[in-house]
């Protein structure tokens, strides 16, 4: 595999097992000049674990801005870098927006070397709707933590997020309160010896009495959304009462406006009524 100059590779890492590492992943760490980490010393032990010795700059959410102009100095001597953070897929809540940006500024082209990520990996055995929204860290104060739920509760997808797990308990509290009848799954320490998921109803969830190590990967369920009850006979009125001066795309239209109803439902119950000769 050919590494190019003028490339910034964004390789992800494994978020526990250290086996999970591409192919890929493994030869562009070899092949780079200069490796970007958020900490040297948690890095060094994957890079030992695979006997890669290769220069490592620090790069973190404190000094990302400071080491910009620095780094690009790199990409013009002629140096080939990849980014990686602790665990997991770069730039997924780690650092790493303001490098790109500047790559793409600079036309320094900017190549994904896809691995493990705990948000997919956690969503993969939630057995909820594939369709998802993820947050990221939730806020760390209830003021904050409480306008960012009432937010994310309107939403009728998936959602993931990450969370400390010293702080388990304040979450779950919150949870409670704003996802009633929604599922949850608390994934913990994936790939690694004490992996587990903890499923249940958020209703039924009991606060934790043993301290939780670790960040953890919440899964919370898509929101029902129940439809309204469906008076075919108040609808065939008004449908027959739109059909008369109306087109059938309109009175479908007015009758969703006013009934939160399926709209093939509407849609084929007009057709039916158009072509019916007297209505």
């Amino acid at each position: 595999m050919k590494l190019f100059t003028n490339h910034l590779y964004i390789v992800s890492t494994p978020i526990g097992n250290l086996d999970d590492i591409t192919l890929r992943a493994l030869e562009v760490l070899k092949k780079s000049d200069i490796i970007l980490c958020e900490d040297t010393r948690h890095s060094i032990k994957l890079l030992s674990h695979y006997k890669i010795k290769k220069k490592l700059i620090s790069y973190h959410k404190f000094n990302e801005q400071k080491q910009l102009s620095s780094i690009i100095q790199h990409f013009n001597e002629g140096k080939i870098l990849s980014l990686i953070s602790d665990a997991g897929t770069p730039l997924l809540s780690d650092p790493g927006k303001l490098l790109v940006n500047q790559c793409v500024k600079n036309g320094i082209n900017v190549v994904p070397i896809p691995g493990a990520s705990s948000i997919t990996s956690a969503l993969s055995v939630s057995g909820f709707n594939d369709k998802f929204l993820f947050y990221g860290f939730l806020p760390k104060t209830i003021n904050e933590l409480e306008k960012v739920l009432l937010e994310l509760s309107q939403n009728k997808y998936t959602l993931v997020l990450f969370i400390p797990s010293n702080k388990i308990n304040f979450y779950i509290e919150s949870f409670k309160k704003f996802f009633s009848d929604r599922k949850i799954v608390i994934a913990k320490e994936i790939t690694k010896i004490h992996e587990a998921f903890i499923r249940d109803k958020i209703d039924n969830l009991k606060l934790f009495k043993n301290t939780v190590k670790g960040e953890l990967t919440v899964v919370i369920s898509e929101k029902k959304i129940e439809e309204k009850k469906f008076n075919e006979k108040k609808i065939v009125n008004k449908i027959k009462k739109y059909l008369k001066i109306h087109s059938l795309k309109d009175t479908v239209s007015l009758i969703l406006e006013k009934e939160k109803i399926n709209k093939k439902k509407i849609y084929d119950l007009c057709l039916k009524i158009k072509n019916e000769k007297n209505f």
